[in-house]
């Protein structure tokens, strides 16, 4: 066979697949159909050249094989034929019975001494049994055959060899019963397939939805830190812009400044996420400014930011802080530009802000204490999504976050980060 041959069987092989799954939808659909055909191609195959030549002793066999047999009527014929064909309607449904009825009626017509074509019937109940029964009632039903075999044998022993019988007979009961089984073996191999297949794309669903989710936590985590910090310095800028317009014309004139950069510099972060979300396969959105996320050399600006909306802060690093990658800086930045952002929702303008942060070999510490009043808990229970979203990022560095009231009536936050650990740029 050539390429060309095989290449030109696979459309052959697509309409053949096709058709199969046709049918077998069909006779999902209507199994009774297939019953009823199987009866039917059974009996004029073999049934009708019975009924028209008298049996298998139609005086065109050699005279012994004749005389072997006994001649029975069209009646009688007849009704050993539907004791062997009709039971192959519930075959399927029922193949144990239908085995034992076909089974009962052809040692019946064996020990008559009749041969009939319908004795075909007992081999394809055996291969019913094996495709669609129980696999522990196979054992019984193979020591029926062989049992029906061996008489079958002897009754022909005047016209061919016992042995010669025997072998043919159980060759044909083996390869029915092998047929049964590979098929049997076959169909549970395709449904363990689909059951994989379907297992596998449910899993894919999953995993796709979990990322969904992990995907809306992360921008939820992100537009809160940019809108909650934002925010909260346009509004101090804001009311303090209204308390210095009649006393102090041009401090009020320089926190309506401070106000537009603030919502200038939140409008552009806001830009920057919402275009990496809305961005195609071609690339960014058109005019989009991107710019790089936020890292520690940020947090200075973001306390030049916190001053100017009337708060004092004090900020010392130690250690190789440039030296960490950019998820952590990320992560350090969003830290401290949460819990200035709570200081300065809940301090005094007075309220002095102490923050250090710390490297020391695989640890890092960020601490952020005030001297302005505690913050005011939320229900029993219950904590702020900004405390939530400070644990959720120190977590992707194996770290912890402590938050709480000082001694001397402030708040206080500490975050401890393990670098050891590899979290993704978030």
């Amino acid at each position: 066979m050539t390429t060309d041959d095989i290449s030109g069987m696979g459309p052959l092989v697509a309409r053949l697949s096709r058709g199969g799954q046709r049918l077998r939808q069909a006779d999902r659909t209507h199994p009774w159909v297939l019953d009823t055909a199987v009866v039917i191609v059974v009996f004029l195959m073999f049934c009708l050249p019975d009924l028209l030549r008298g049996g298998v002793d139609d005086g065109d066999g050699p005279r012994r094989f004749r005389l072997a047999f006994t001649e029975l009527p069209v009646a009688g014929i007849l009704a050993l034929q539907a004791g062997l064909v009709l039971p192959l309607l519930w075959r399927r449904r029922k193949p144990m019975a239908a085995f034992g009825v076909i089974a009962s009626v052809f040692v019946l017509q064996w020990s008559l001494g009749a041969a009939l074509r319908a004795d075909i019937a007992l081999f394809v109940a055996l291969y019913s049994l094996a495709l669609h029964g129980r696999l522990r009632q196979l054992p019984w039903a193979c020591a029926v055959t062989a049992g029906a075999m061996v008489l079958v044998a002897v009754r022909a022993s005047a016209a061919v060899s016992v042995w010669d019988a025997l072998f043919f007979l159980l060759s044909t009961a083996t390869a029915a019963l092998a047929l049964g089984l590979m098929v049997r073996i076959r169909r549970a191999q395709l449904a363990g397939l689909r059951e994989r297949a379907a297992r596998l794309e449910t899993e894919r669903d999953q995993r796709s939805r979990l990322a969904t989710a992990t995907e809306r936590t992360r921008v939820a985590r992100e537009m809160h830190d940019i809108v909650g910090h934002n925010l909260s310095v346009i509004i101090t800028l804001a009311d303090a812009g209204a308390y210095a317009s009649d006393l102090q014309p041009a401090r009020g004139k320089e926190a309506l400044q401070l106000i537009g950069d603030t919502g200038r510099q939140a409008l552009g972060e806001l830009r920057r996420v919402l275009g990496v979300l809305r961005q195609d396969g071609a690339g960014p959105s058109r005019g989009l400014e991107l710019s790089p996320q936020p890292g520690i050399a940020d947090i200075e600006a973001l306390c030049a930011t916190v001053r100017a909306a009337g708060l004092e802060v004090v900020y010392r690093t130690s250690g190789e802080v440039d030296a960490l990658d950019s998820g952590v800086q990320l992560t350090v930045y969003r830290i401290v530009q949460e819990a200035v952002t709570n200081t300065l929702k809940h301090a005094d303008t007075d309220t002095q802000v102490l923050l250090a942060i710390l490297v020391e070999d695989s640890r890092l510490t960020i601490r952020v204490q005030d001297t302005g009043p505690a913050a005011q808990p939320g229900p029993p229970n219950e904590e702020g999504h900004g405390l939530v979203g400070m644990r959720e990022r120190a977590a992707l560095y194996g770290g912890t976050v402590s938050a709480g009231p000082t001694d001397g009536g402030g708040w206080s936050v500490e975050a401890v980060l393990d670098l050891t650990s590899r979290g993704g740029d978030r």
